[in-house]
């Protein structure tokens, strides 16, 4: 993954902007996202192979809306506009863009009506896309035919070939255009001459060269998570520079079953990494005492783990440089934009304590998350560390609902792991995306032996996602359904009923708090 040639994607304001990100990466060509309005030195500097404009929600001929830099045209590059893209870019080169009489939504046939084209060479006659428009290109620009029709006669891609500017009405990016990746490749390959070795093996050998010649001879403090994020990181810092890096493990209290185990294991007995495993859990529960609001809990959990950290890493010597987990999501949603909103606030991008005055090593922050998990596997790390479910920052206890108390993280601690070797047994758990087990606020009704109970309740959530901006809840089998259900009751204190939460996101999220 060398970034020897790039592609540069421009952001209008698309929920498929990252999307679009992830299917040019498939291709082992790096991409990278910009905001829309990005100034001329910054898209010089890097030198795009080629640019794709993004869609966007705006209308291209509404006051204010977001236009074309002339820097874009200026390179020579091929460009692609993707609906909204497509549109300002028609309407710079000085075509017309109207509302039209006839919006598209959803999938949609089209006409490839120029085969000859570079985007369409050898696909059949007949495609079918996924539109999301009320604008249509009504005037095509000098020097630019008509491609591809939708059945409403609405122009569904145009290209002028000789300077290499396509446009798309539909979105190539998604599943729902089944023959969008191939579309996306012709752009790559057939119109961007990219040569496409962007790999993993590559990515390490410049990024452990890089952590080299950034730290020299200093120390590296990281903080392990027991996430596929930290220890990815840990691995390629590890990899770089050997002993200068000291690894910090801080047990809140909060963690799953066998966790603190799980990560010596790994990183000090089989890797052979500097660890230090800091107790700090009767901290952690003194300090969510009686607190039950959830954004409380996490500035709580957040800022005692700061204090912990850092009082933990100025012991040690020689230390200049912290290592984060920092992958590519993060720093586009906290960075914010003119055309996105700041989606998290809460990840490590920024997040450095003011007081360490340490300088920043973060070897992940221009990956995606499955770009993070090759990278590990290639770098070695085991299959269980690399594939285990996302989990939240502040641990369980945004699993449970309510107060948080030693008595209460034991219980989820114990259903939790439960579900998740059931999931395994079955042969269920790399179906799912994200799968766990929620502590409620709530007691019910339960007959228990020849007994009344008034126990507490556990909810099971399992998603499936490509990308965990949406995702649908996993439909799994009935009888896994009632094994864990049962074990739960049998084995788990004070728990009388199990209930399968069946939410989409949206509406709902994935985790419940």
């Amino acid at each position: 993954m060398t970034t020897r040639e790039t592609l540069v994607i421009l952001d209008y304001g698309s929920q498929y902007t990252q999307l679009i990100a992830r299917r040019v990466r498939e291709n082992h060509v790096y991409a990278e996202i910009l905001p829309w309005n990005v100034t001329p030195e910054r898209l010089l500097a890097l030198a795009p192979v080629g640019i794709i404009l993004s869609g966007g929600p705006n209308s291209v001929y509404a006051a204010g809306a977001p236009g074309l830099p002339e820097i874009v045209l200026s390179l020579g590059v091929p460009v692609l506009g993707i609906c909204y893209g497509m549109q300002v870019l028609a309407r710079a080169l000085g075509g017309e863009v109207r509302s039209g009489s006839l919006h598209e939504y959803g999938a949609t046939q089209v006409t490839v009506t120029q085969p000859s084209s570079l985007l369409f060479m050898g696909s059949p006659s007949s495609l079918m896309v996924w539109m999301s428009h009320g604008d249509q290109v009504a005037v095509l620009p000098e020097g630019f035919v008509e491609i591809a029709r939708s059945q409403s006669g609405v122009r569904a891609a145009i290209a002028d070939e000789a300077r290499r500017l396509f446009g798309l009405q539909f979105h190539p990016e998604v599943i729902h255009t089944p023959l969008g990746a191939e579309v996306l490749r012709r752009f790559l390959f057939d119109v961007c001459g990219c040569a496409g070795d962007w790999t993993s093996e590559a990515f390490i050998a410049t990024t452990v060269a890089r952590i080299h010649q950034q730290v020299g001879q200093n120390g590296v403090v990281c903080g392990l998570s027991g996430g596929v994020d930290s220890a990815v990181t840990a691995a390629l810092v590890h990899r770089a520079i050997g002993d200068q890096l000291t690894c910090i493990f801080v047990d809140t209290g909060l963690l799953r079953r066998d966790e603190v185990a799980q990560v010596e294991a790994t990183f000090q007995r089989a890797l052979g990494m500097r660890l230090i495993v800091v107790d700090a859990s009767e901290r952690f529960f003194t300090a969510l005492a009686g607190v039950m609001e959830p954004e409380q809990k996490r500035r709580i959990i957040g800022e005692s783990f700061i204090r912990v950290f850092e009082s933990t890493a100025q012991q040690l010597p020689s230390i200049r440089f912290l290592a984060q987990g920092t992958i590519y999501p993060d720093v586009i949603e906290s960075a914010g934009g003119p055309s996105t909103h700041r989606i998290k606030s809460h990840h490590n991008v920024g997040g450095l304590p003011e007081q360490m005055a340490l300088e920043l090593v973060e070897p992940l922050r221009e990956l995606f998350k499955d770009e993070v998990r090759a990278v590990g596997l290639a770098l070695g790390l085991p299959d269980v560390q690399i594939w285990r479910h996302p989990f939240p920052g502040p641990g369980l206890a945004v699993r449970i609902l309510g107060e948080v108390t030693r008595e209460r993280v034991a219980t989820l601690q114990v259903a939790d792991a439960i579900f998740l070797e059931e999931l395994h047994a079955a042969g269920c758990y790399h179906q799912t995306a994200q799968a766990f087990a929620v502590l409620l606020p709530v007691q019910s009704v339960g007959v228990m032996g020849d007994y009344r109970t008034y126990a507490d309740v556990v909810a099971l959530r399992a998603v499936t996602t490509d990308d965990f901006m949406t995702a649908d809840w996993a439909q799994l089998p009935y009888d896994l359904l009632a094994r864990v259900s049962n074990r739960i009751v049998n084995e788990v204190r004070g728990v009388n009923r199990v209930v399968y939460d069946i939410s989409s996101k949206p509406p709902a999220t994935i985790e419940w708090e």
